[in-house]
This record gives structure tokens, C-alpha cells and sequence, in this order.
């Protein structure tokens, strides 16, 4: 069940309190892009920033070069229609509207159009974030806006990356193959605020940010898999939300 800042892509690591861990990018070409046989000459292979668009691009590797916090988690393997999982990477309103018709209670996410979306809750926590480049089978994500982190502290502004990668089998007869997500998310923030929240959390604030990065992937993840198991059910849950009769 994802938690309503894991519909924030990152506010969760900061209501969570993370901790400072090793901001480097985790794209890998696949094994069959790095071996070369005697004959083949050195070429360089792609960063991460390599499918960040350009106008993101100094502004995701600031994030990610002085991240104030981070945190990683991976999904275990599961089965899904890949059609299904990356459309709800594109669509995170729609993905929340798929778990509230699924009974599980969600916050609403705006869509406000090219890729663009934001969040908000009742304390006054919101982020407006976008995806800025696509990886092999993954997506980057910018986010920008502010959170309050404890009943005690004051709002943090933040800046985040998150960056998705879903690895993925050879499909079946049908369609559906086996997925393996993984998520690193980097976080700027100001550093005594950041510094209040981990006093505040303590000793499980680790566990606590990788439990947030991993309801992240969940968010995505549990519809899918739920179609998985009810393909008859994919048009219902997906469709789009219902227009009011005007009076």
C-alpha cells in the first residue's frame, strides 16, 4: 500500500528522514553493449546524464553531485504487462486513481500536462516534478518544492532526483515478462534542517529511507502487478477520471 509521500516521488525520503549515502548514477549498459572482441576498438559508454534532456542536465547533476541525502531501494522480481508498467510511469495520476478504484486509500496526484505533475498534502507539504530524461527500460525524474519533515520543524525546501530503472525479461506467448526495479533518489535540502530531521529519527532513519524508496516503487508496481492477476479489470482501473455533469 504506498503511503501519500510515496505518491511525492521523493518528499517520503525527507518526511523519513534519509541518510547520506553514495550519489552515484546507476545506469550500466547491458552486458552484451560492453564486450568487444580484440578487433573492436575502446568506445566511451553513455552516463546517466547521457538521457537527461539538455536544459535538465546541469541541473540533475548538481542534485546528484551535492545531495544532501539518498537512499536506494529494489523491488523483488515480479510479473506484468511491460505495456502497463510504463504507462504508469508516465501517468502517476492515473496510478493513483488506479489504487483509489482499487479501495486503497491514495492522494491525488495533478497532471498539468508534457510530463509535468505535482502533489500536495494537508500540512502544507507539496512538489511539482517532471521526467527529464529516459533511461534503457527506466526514467529520470526532477522535482522541485518543500516539505515538513516533523511537527516540530519548519517547511524544508527541496530539489530531488529520482532515477527508475526496470530491468526485464523476454516477454511470454502473452506479453508479460518479469520486472526487477530498482530506484536511487538524491536530495538537496538545507543542511541544519536535514540535520534536525536525523537527530529526530536517529538510528532508524536508514531503514526508514529505504522503506520510503521502496513504497515509490511499490506505487507503481502494485497496479501492475494487480492487472497482472486481473487482466479483465486493465480498462476499468485505468480509465480516465469520470468528468462532472455540469448542473
Amino acid at each position: 500500500m504506498p503511503s501519500a509521500r510515496a505518491l511525492g516521488l521523493v518528499a517520503l525520503i525527507v518526511s523519513g528522514s534519509a541518510f547520506a549515502a553514495d550519489p552515484r548514477p546507476l545506469y550500466a549498459p547491458p552486458p552484451s553493449a560492453t564486450q568487444k572482441s580484440p578487433t573492436q576498438t575502446t568506445t566511451k559508454q553513455p552516463s546517466l546524464l547521457d538521457f537527461v534532456g539538455e536544459a535538465h542536465r546541469d541541473t540533475v547533476a548538481a542534485v546528484m553531485k551535492a545531495s544532501t541525502l539518498s537512499a536506494k531501494s529494489a523491488e523483488e522480481e515480479f510479473v506484468a504487462h511491460p505495456a502497463v508498467y510504463d504507462w504508469l510511469l508516465d501517468h502517476p495520476d492515473r496510478a493513483a486513481l488506479g489504487w483509489q478504484r482499487m479501495k486503497v486509500p491514495c492522494v491525488d496526484i495533478a497532471d498539468h500536462g508534457k510530463g509535468q505533475f505535482s502533489w500536495a498534502d494537508e500540512n502544507g507539504s507539496e512538489l511539482n516534478w517532471q521526467s527529464v530524461g529516459e533511461l534503457p527500460n527506466g526514467r529520470v525524474w526532477y522535482a522541485t518544492g518543500k516539505v515538513k519533515a516533523g511537527a516540530l520543524l519548519p517547511m524544508i525546501p527541496v530539489k530531488a532526483v529520482a532515477v527508475l530503472q526496470a530491468p526485464r525479461g523476454a516477454p511470454d506467448k502473452e506479453g508479460y515478462c518479469t520486472f526487477k526495479p530498482v530506484v536511487n533518489v538524491y536530495l538537496q535540502c538545507d543542511s541544519k534542517l536535514a540535520n534536525a530531521a536525523l537527530r529526530i529519527a536517529g538510528p532508524s532513519a536508514p531503514k526508514m529511507a529505504e522503506e520510503g524508496a521502496g513504497q515509490l516503487l511499490y506505487f507503481f508496481s502494485g497496479v501492475a502487478r494487480y492487472l497482472e492477476k486481473h487482466p479483465d479489470l486493465v480498462e476499468g482501473v485505468l480509465a480516465p477520471p469520470k468528468t462532472k455533469a455540469k448542473k
